[in-house]
């Protein structure tokens, strides 16, 4: 039953990730790149000066400061995409792969000024009557009539793109096979759903007491988690290349070359790398997938560009620095020809084999913290979904939902879990980016009206 779900969920998510995803994602993210002149890399002296909260003010509508409203974006994405995601990647689609997690980060800067930007431009009132934001809003408040089944398309995938299937499936593998097959818990050999489904019951009751909380404390426990965690995670990795200097220069050649040859792809060629690189690209740093604009949208603010800018240092974060950080382990330390090991397993004997000891131990401690703040981000996710489909009084019963299912992800292989999110991801990023392409030039028009405001004033940025 479990591998006719595996062969299922796969086969509809090379379906939906087809060449026309990566025209989307990639030809979208350039459009915005140019059209905005740049501003990710002109402005970032101002969007680092703005999470610094340089110009809070805490009369602004939304809900969170500017570094709550990233670290809980981040949250989101700094998790299994940058640790098993990237060994999926290598594992799957070689070492040029990484390369095209590279380019979907670069494109994504800018993608993530845009759709953030109008997550907090057409905010919009929820059943309760409270401010929200996200792609499904801004398609609802800015849109005509005739695209608005595209927000209805977005929030009803998101229910499912939005559920903890790779976070919980890997978290619990790495307690499976780091400690209670390490330790003599449980035989190599045996029968592991069991202990998957003890540790998802576990998971399940600690994702609980927080989730029920809301944005406030998610970001509140994101904001305490995830900064310290990526500290933790690549200095770990600096530490590693420092004493592997010399293998630096060739695992970096070897991703650039295999980026436009695709040697080393499993079961394809070119193409088939390209694509499974921007799979993992996206799921990584979430650019144009819409989950961002849910948190950014939530951002205490009156300026809408002002988050734009905050939002765009995610893929730096997250893609650029986690998941090469991860790749550079994996490729260095050779584990990727001679395990056969997969997913977070593969970080963590890449981090073995490297820093002893000790890189077990940063490993399990930063999956620890990813995975569970990844889990409990797209809780929030989901249920501003479930708010727009059918009211916010019934967010509750998603996260029942949603505690529910980490049962369900812990027996599951990661193929099919992986598959899962994917298909998702795929069809949400189709409002998204429409609706983003479409309106950029309000946004646009809005960073000009901002920028020359902000010279008027004599501002900084």
């Amino acid at each position: 039953m479990i591998d006719q779900i595996e062969a299922v969920t796969t086969a509809i998510a090379d379906l939906a990730w087809g060449p026309w995803l990566l025209v989307l994602l990639l030809g979208g993210g350039l459009v915005f790149l140019i059209r905005s002149r740049f501003v990710p890399f002109r402005y970032l002296p101002h969007a680092i000066d703005l999470l610094r909260g340089k110009y809070n003010d805490p009369s602004d509508p939304g809900q969170i400061s500017h570094f709550k409203a990233l670290s809980a974006a981040l949250a989101g994405t700094i998790g299994m995409g940058n640790i098993a995601g990237v060994a999926l990647a290598i594992a799957i689609g070689g070492p040029g792969a990484i390369f095209w997690m590279w380019m979907t980060a670069i494109v994504g800067m800018a993608t993530k000024f845009f759709t953030c930007s109008l997550a907090v431009m057409y905010r919009g009132t929820d059943s309760a009557g409270d401010l929200q934001g996200g792609p499904m809003y801004v398609i609802r408040e800015a849109l005509p009539k005739r695209m608005h089944f595209l927000a209805y398309v977005f929030a009803g995938t998101g229910l499912i793109g939005c559920l903890p299937a790779l976070q919980s499936n890997q978290l619990i593998q790495i307690f499976r096979d780091l400690i209670a097959i390490e330790y003599g818990f449980l035989a190599p050999d045996a029968d592991p759903l069991l202990f998957n489904l003890i540790a998802g019951a576990v998971l399940a009751a600690l994702t609980a007491s927080v989730v029920f909380g809301g944005i406030k404390r998610i970001s509140n426990v994101a904001a305490a988690l995830v900064p310290s965690m990526s500290v933790l995670y690549v200095g770990s990795v600096a530490v590693a290349l420092m004493l592997n200097a010399d293998a630096v220069p060739g695992a970096m050649a070897l991703i650039i070359e295999d980026a436009f040859t695709g040697d080393a792809v499993a079961g394809g060629g070119l193409l088939a790398m390209i694509l499974y690189g921007i799979r993992r690209g996206a799921y990584s740093n979430e650019a144009g997938m819409g989950t961002e604009s849910l948190a950014h949208g939530a951002a205490r603010t009156r300026e809408p560009i002002r988050e734009g800018l905050v939002a765009m240092l995610g893929p730096i974060l997250d893609t650029l620095l986690i998941c090469t950080a991860t790749a550079m382990m994996i490729l260095i330390s050779g584990v990727w020809t001679s395990s056969a090991a997969e997913g977070v397993t593969l970080t963590a004997a890449a981090f073995t084999a490297l820093l002893g000891p000790a890189g077990t131990a940063i490993v399990f401690i930063c999956v620890i913290c990813f995975a569970t703040t990844t889990i409990f981000t797209y809780s929030f996710y989901g249920a501003q979904c479930t708010g727009f489909l059918f009211g916010a009084h019934n967010k509750r019963y998603y996260l029942y939902v949603y505690v529910g299912f980490i049962l369900i992800a812990s027996i599951i292989s990661i193929n099919a879990a992986v598959s899962i999110i994917d298909t998702s991801f795929a069809l949400m990023a189709i409002p998204t980016m429409v609706s983003a392409l479409w309106l950029a030039p309000k946004v646009i028009a809005a960073a000009d009206t901002y920028w020359a405001r902000m010279k008027t004033s004599n501002s900084t940025y």
